[in-house]
């Protein structure tokens, strides 16, 4: 996924109010531009990052600029990482269309927001003629804590967990259940940050075992764009 428009460069001043950010540009001003990310951005929100902004497309925004990448000093060092949790559906979308996803090999099409279980909406149905529907979740993931060790998530993941109990539902009345796991950024494995949220962790291991496929892929990420890269190992827990 290309950005459409040149990234502005800047530098973090803060993150607030979850969606917010400050940003010092070169020319000495300050910018709020909006973060695309619910999370505790563990590691990531450090004061003087380097970050990159998009600038606004389309009319009614109120902001005009959207935080996209940030420079952070992981452990092994450091390295662009994507925050814009906005991206990882359209990055799985594109990498589906360019056969780039082994696991839904076959399927020959992609259909966003379906509702299913307890009124939750699944991120995509891949469907093919001769194929089993395949109800798909996708995970935006930016979580470094240990070199190389992607992890998910970074907060209480409350409805993330639910959405693992209702795929392993999907797959107990028959059906078939993918996990993709977007990690944005270069990692070596992915793992459950078990530690942050317990409750998540429980739900992750009772969907694998029930048989919902887990899947990670880390992206290649620079000045000029996105995309989903290699996959990398699942952790699996003693």
């Amino acid at each position: 996924m290309q950005f459409p428009h040149a990234l502005i460069e800047g530098r973090l001043v803060q993150r607030y109010k979850r969606f917010l950010a400050d940003v010092a540009l070169a020319d000495g001003s300050v910018v709020t531009a909006h973060c695309a990310n619910p999370g505790a951005m563990l590691g990531l929100i450090a004061p003087g990052s380097r970050v990159l902004l998009s600038p606004a497309s389309g009319s009614g925004r109120k902001l005009a600029y959207s935080w996209e990448l940030v420079e952070a000093d992981l452990p092994g060092g450091p390295q662009w990482v994507g925050i814009n949790t906005m991206r990882p559906n359209a990055l799985v979308a594109e990498a589906f269309g360019e056969e780039r996803l082994p696991v839904l090999a076959g399927y020959t099409a992609l259909r966003p927001e379906v509702r299913y279980g307890r009124a939750s909406r699944v991120d995509f149905l891949a469907t093919a003629e001769g194929l089993p529907p395949c109800h798909v979740e996708v995970k935006n993931c930016h979580l470094m804590r240990r070199p190389g060790l992607a992890e998910f998530p970074d907060c209480k993941a409350a409805r993330s967990a639910r959405h693992m109990e209702e795929l392993a539902a999907v797959v107990a009345a028959g059906g078939r259940a993918v996990v993709i796991i977007v990690v944005q950024m270069h990692a070596a494995a992915f793992d459950v940050a078990r530690d942050i949220d317990p409750a998540f962790d429980r739900a992750f291991r009772a969907a694998r075992e029930a048989g919902v496929a887990v899947h990670a892929h880390r992206c290649r990420i620079d000045e000029r764009g996105v995309a989903i890269a290699e996959a990398i190992p699942v952790v699996t827990p003693d």
